[in-house]
């Protein structure tokens, strides 16, 4: 797996709003490092999973000040 095509593919998603491509994407990444046992990888992922989160959260979630 290319992980830094995988994650600029992600990334493209998210900029187009396509958040649950992008989850989805993210996630079979994640799973494609731990069958590989690729600690490495698998961190990667977990973090781009939470960049997805977050950038969700940040367009649709409600914002307290």
């Amino acid at each position: 797996m290319n992980i830094e095509a995988e994650t600029k593919r992600i990334h493209d998603f998210v900029a187009r709003g396509n958040y649950h491509a992008a989850y989805n994407i993210a996630l079979s990444g994640l799973n494609a490092c731990r069958r590989a046992n690729d600690q490495a990888g698998t961190d990667l992922f977990i973090e781009v999973i939470r960049g997805v989160v977050d950038s969700l959260a940040k367009e649709f979630g409600s914002q307290s000040e």
